[in-house]
Parts: structure tokens; C-alpha cells; sequence
């Protein structure tokens, strides 16, 4: 980012302009707003960390003229202020500011501002840039066939996340015109049940999205993936001083991040029961408190929640409270397996062949009758994931016309259907792997080695950490990295 400091105290200046400038950003400097004035007038800057109180013209003042004088241009801008400031520092965030930090400033604490700052600008970036180009899209086809406007939403919704599923089902068919409903009202809770692997997630993004794009949050949060005695200040944020160890001036939570969009809460059930109370507060009372705070919260968003687990003997068990149950029942979305729907298992393949031929420049176009009647026997216990990745991992691995029963034999799970006879290929081992000619992206490999051991074990996430020799957090984190 474009970073312009102003702070009088010389020294305090040189320290976090060097700061800055070793986490990556580029700098300007300025003793008083009104030399930062002139400099932002004629450069471009996201953001301007800037002191309170200096000579020549205040921080309030700096913004005041900013917000006046240059309507039209968005930065981000944070005043340092002493703990006596406080009520100028408020006063501050009403007219405008991002957020203040506290002197002398904390360069932890700093860093993860201006982090956060950088992901929300980019983000923000992005949904314009996203909601533009489908304008203008949309604009440059209102002459065009109907036709034309469905692949321009079609492409705009795989940029968005939601086109990631293959509809060639009566029974998927019906699963997103009920998704599609509940698109149209907000405050009704949605659970969606299905195995892992099934695409609970690109259904809990269409309802959000709906048909069209909307530049509103969609905020996810894996409740297995948190400790429990995190969990809490993860959703619902807190406020400074709540623990040892937190911001110096508290943190948003997830409610607080998907304010006006969606919340989805992955994996439900391994909420903790004291957490599933707070949560059935906030569904029912719209309300909530951050984690040592007094100020009452207001929840403004939809709440999806998915789970792969048998939720109703988790009631049985006492493991899931019933009231919450009850409550984010009312809508309810099943998505049976894949091995229940094995009239879409070949036109998924294809779809996912075509998209990896295409991302990797192959000459895949098709399947084998062989391959064809192995991918439609097996069972797929990873489901729609399992298969993608195999198809992604085959793609990857081989430069081929067509996907062959040879291509599925080097694969573990199906080598009980093995028939070299039409493969012509040799089965790839440690100890003898085919290598692309050109190029071999070891970050692809790693993410498709991840994936596959995952769909090897169920999407049991302990037993597949064990498998690949790290514990089951570096595992999340790794999954967290890859976007899974």
C-alpha cells in the first residue's frame, strides 16, 4: 500500500516509516497536516497513519480537510493518540477515521491494522471491480440474446464462488430452487445437511448470492477448526482489555465482520454447548455482546449453518441443544451423496475435465467406457470433492486425449478395478511417476496431495493429519491456506 505518516516526534517517524517500509509498503513522510495535505494533494496514498496533536494543523483537522475537500477519493486513515485523547480519538472514528491506536503504538498491534486495512481495501477493490464488470457486461449485452446473458452470469457467478457446482439432477435441480427461496428472505435461519465433500458450501454462497451479485459479506467460520477457548472472542469479537494477550484496543468478531450478509457456520455441531446458548441468542433476540463488553450488539445478517454429522443423535446424545436446533431448522436443505446420484457422476467428470484441461493447456476432451462404468461403481465417500480431485490430480499428472482405466488404476482407491488392457499407461508409484514434461508446480502437487488424503480418510481431518505426519492444526492451517 501507499502509506502517508505524519507524526512531528522525528524519531518516532523514522522507527515506523522503516517498519512499514519491511513489511512491504511504501512510504512518505510529513512533520504536520499541512505538509501531508500538500503531499496528498498531489500523490496517491491508501492510507495515512497520522498523531492527534501536532503543530500547524491537527489529525481532525487533516481529516476534516480530506473529507471536504476530496470527497471522491477513499483512504483509510488512523490517528495515534495518548490515553487523555480518548474522547478526540472518538470523535475522530464519528468524522470519518478508520481507527486509532494508542501511543506509544504497539508495532504488533500496528501490523495487524494495517493488514487488515490492506485486505479489506483489496476486497473492497475487488467486489467494485467484480460488480463493474458485470455492469458493464450486462450493459454491452442488452442487445444480445438471451443466450449471451446467461454465460455472462455464469461466468460472473464462478468468480464469486457460487459456480462451482454441476446441476444434472432433478433431485440438485430442486435442492437450488430452495436455496433460491430462501435467497429472498434473510431472516430465516438455513441448515444444510450432507457428507463432507458434498458442496455445502457453494449452496450456503448461492443463497447468499442468489441469481445475481452482491457486494454484501459472506463470512465463514469452521467450528471444528477453532479452539473452544477462542471460539467465543472469534465470533463475537472484544473489547479492550477483555484477556491477556488480546489487541490493545479489542478486535471485531465474525458477527460483526458478515454485518448486512451472511454468516455461515460450518460443522455446527462441534460448537461447544455454552457457545450454542450465545448463538440461539443472537438468532432469536438479533442481539449480542463482545466478549467483555457492555455495549448490546445488533446482528444484522443471515445465519447458514452445515454440518456432516448425524445432528439428531447428537441431540439424543445431549451434544446439541434442541432449542438451537429447532431454530436453525427452519430452513432446511439435504444433499444426498454422490454414490445416491450416480446419473451425474459422468457429466460432473466431464465438466471438471473440460475446466482442468482448459486451467492446465491438456488435450483431455473425454472418457474411456471403461473408466467411465469405474468411475460410476466406485463409491465416493469424498463425493463431488473426491471426484474433482481426482479428475484435477489425473489432469495434472498426464497429458492424455481421453481419462482411461490406466489413469484411475495408479490411483489407490481404484485398484481393486484394474484392467491394463485398455490403459497403456504405467501406474504412477514413488518410485516410478510420470513427471509433466514442462513444468511441475510442487504448490499444485502439495494442495491435490492434501486433498487426496483427505477424501482417503473420509474428510476425518485427525486421522488424515496422522497420515501425513503433522498435527490436525497444521493440517487446518495448510486446508485454511489451499481455501478449503
Amino acid at each position: 500500500m501507499n502509506i502517508l505518516l505524519v507524526e512531528d516526534d522525528i524519531d518516532s517517524r523514522v522507527t515506523l516509516s522503516k517498519f512499514l517500509h519491511r513489511l512491504g509498503h511504501y512510504v512518505e513522510e510529513a512533520d504536520d497536516g499541512l505538509e501531508a495535505l500538500s503531499l496528498f494533494n498531489n500523490g496517491y496514498f491508501h492510507m495515512i497513519l497520522t498523531d492527534l496533536k501536532m503543530p500547524k494543523m491537527s489529525g481532525i483537522d487533516l481529516l476534516k480537510n480530506i473529507a471536504t475537500g476530496y470527497p471522491d477519493r477513499e483512504v483509510a486513515m488512523v490517528l495515534f493518540t495518548g490515553h487523555g485523547d480518548l474522547n478526540s480519538a472518538i470523535e475522530a472514528i464519528r468524522a470519518g477515521a478508520y481507527d486509532y491506536l494508542l501511543k506509544p503504538v504497539d508495532i504488533k498491534e500496528l501490523a495487524v491494522l494495517v493488514d487488515r486495512i490492506a485486505k479489506y481495501q483489496n476486497s473492497k477493490k475487488e467486489n467494485i471491480v467484480l460488480t463493474e464488470r458485470f455492469k458493464s457486461k450486462v450493459k454491452a449485452a442488452a442487445g444480445a440474446t438471451r443466450n449471451d446473458l446467461v454465460r455472462i452470469k455464469k461466468s460472473h457467478a464462478e468468480q464469486a464462488g457460487i459456480g462451482g457446482i454441476g446441476i444434472f439432477s432433478e433431485v440438485m435441480t430442486g435442492i437450488f430452487e430452495q436455496a433460491k427461496k430462501f435467497n429472498s428472505d434473510r431472516s430465516i435461519p438455513v441448515l444444510i445437511q450432507g457428507e463432507t465433500g458434498i458442496g455445502k458450501e457453494a449452496v450456503a454462497r448461492y443463497i447468499h448470492y442468489g441469481k445475481d451479485i452482491v457486494t454484501l459479506p459472506f463470512v465463514d467460520i469452521n467450528c471444528a477448526a477453532i479452539p473452544p477457548n477462542i471460539f467465543e472472542s472469534e465470533l463475537f469479537g472484544y473489547e479492550a482489555g477483555a484477556f491477556t494477550g488480546g489487541l490493545q484496543k479489542g478486535q471485531r468478531g465474525k458477527l460483526d465482520l458478515a454485518d448486512g450478509g451472511t454468516l455461515f457456520l460450518d460443522e455446527i455441531t462441534e460448537l461447544p454447548l455454552e457457545l450454542q446458548a450465545k448463538l440461539l441468542r443472537v438468532i432469536q433476540e438479533k442481539e449480542y455482546y463482545r466478549v467483555g463488553g457492555l455495549k448490546k450488539m445488533k446482528a444484522d445478517l443471515r445465519i447458514i449453518c452445515a454440518t456432516n454429522a448425524d445432528i439428531e443423535k447428537r441431540l439424543e446424545q445431549g451434544r446439541f441443544r434442541q432449542d438451537l436446533y429447532y431454530r436453525i431448522n427452519i430452513g432446511r436443505i439435504i444433499i444426498p451423496p454422490l454414490r445416491e446420484r450416480q446419473n451425474e457422476i459422468l457429466p460432473l467428470a466431464k465438466m471438471f475435465i473440460k475446466r482442468f484441461a482448459q486451467k492446465r493447456n491438456k488435450k483431455f476432451v473425454g472418457i474411456s467406457n471403461k473408466a467411465a462404468s469405474a468411475l460410476q461403481s466406485y463409491h465416493w465417500p469424498g463425493n463431488v470433492r473426491e471426484l474433482k480431485n481426482t479428475i484435477e490430480y489425473i489432469v495434472f499428472m498426464y497429458d492424455d486425449n481421453e481419462l482411461k482405466i490406466g489413469h484411475l488404476n495408479a490411483i489407490p482407491q481404484f485398484q481393486n478395478a484394474r484392467d491394463a488392457s485398455d490403459s497403456g499407461v504405467t501406474p504412477v508409484t514413488f518410485d516410478n511417476c510420470p513427471l509433466p514434461p514442462d513444468r511441475l508446480d510442487l504448490a499444485d502437487l502439495n494442495k491435490m496431495l492434501i486433498r487426496r488424503a483427505l477424501d482417503m480418510h473420509n474428510g476425518n481431518k485427525t486421522k488424515t493429519a496422522e497420515y501425513l505426519g503433522m498435527s490436525r492444526r497444521m493440517l487446518q492451517y495448510r486446508l485454511d491456506r489451499l481455501g478449503k
